[in-house]
């Protein structure tokens, strides 16, 4: 399967901060990017909610698609998440992914009224999640689920989204990695716990979980988030002049990766967007052809 690289910026979404917020996502859809992600942690008390700020800000563009990087599942019943997302995603004209997480700071999210799982547990929640939020979106009535953490009795569901949204995972532990590969349309590794050396093995477990299971490994998206900075080299990862960002990201490209997530930091975060859209995206668009090898 051939797919197009996608470029994106990742937002982190603090109240103090709005205004930037709102421009760098604006400048985001201005400069030709494809993704603007923002992650979700509810209990964080700086963050204003994931949600509400993806509706907003979609109402201030028109062509840059967001996703949540990745959504807290402990925190959001998964059945009122898909009836959120398909709602969106109508009303944004198809612009809306779902990031999805199995959940971690397992303490803030007890003192916020949602579960502490156990590893297998935050799996098999997930799994049944996936499940719940598909028959969600199929629109049909009388739904019913009988799992080990979520239930749907005789549910009549809809609307159906604009599109066909993609469910992605972040995740890096061995049952996740299955999981993606079984059941999920895509995988949002950050570069902190998935370094460039250690994606090829998380790819292949992915692929070879996608191959029991029947499925293309190539229809599975790779959306890759990176904090770094677009200037004079400084001898840390993903440091340095946007000619060694073209060369790193080309690499990524080559190892499978189809969507990159700049998480731009220190001074000046609008013109780290603005030189990653004009000299690292669309360099990169124009070497591989604006699709994946």
């Amino acid at each position: 399967m051939t797919t197009r690289i996608e470029f994106g910026i990742s937002i982190t979404p603090t109240w103090q901060e709005r205004k930037e917020v709102i421009r760098l996502t604006k400048l985001a859809d201005e400069a030709g990017l494809d993704l603007v992600g923002i992650q979700d942690h509810p209990y964080q008390p700086r963050f204003l909610d994931t949600w509400t700020l993806i509706s907003y800000l979609a109402a201030t563009t028109s062509r840059v698609r967001f996703f949540p990087d990745v959504t807290n599942l402990p925190l959001r019943p998964p059945a009122v998440l898909a009836k959120a997302a398909a709602s969106l995603d109508l009303l944004t004209g198809g612009r809306l992914e779902l990031g999805l997480g199995a959940g971690s700071s397992w303490d803030p999210i007890r003192a916020m009224g949602g579960p502490a799982r156990t590893p297998g547990q935050a799996v098999e929640a997930l799994r049944e999640a996936i499940d719940v939020i598909r028959l969600v979106w199929s629109g049909e009535r009388g739904i019913r689920y009988d799992g080990g953490h979520y239930r749907l009795s005789g549910l009549h569901a809809g609307p159906r989204p604009a599109h066909a949204i993609g469910i992605w995972l972040g995740a890096n532990r061995p049952r996740m990695l299955d999981l993606i590969g079984e059941k999920a349309d895509g995988w949002v590794p950050s570069a902190p716990w998935a370094p460039p050396e250690d994606l090829p093995a998380y790819l292949a477990r992915i692929e070879d979980a996608a191959a029991r299971a029947g499925r293309d490994p190539g229809s599975i998206r790779r959306v890759y988030n990176m904090m770094g900075t677009i200037g004079p080299a400084g001898g840390e990862r993903f440091v340095g002049p946007a000619t060694y960002w073209v060369e790193e990201l080309a690499r990524l490209a080559e190892l499978g990766i189809d969507a990159f997530i700049f998480w731009p930091s220190g001074e000046d975060p609008e013109r780290q967007v603005e030189r990653f859209a004009t000299e690292v995206a669309q360099p990169l668009q124009a070497g591989i052809g604006g699709a994946a090898p």
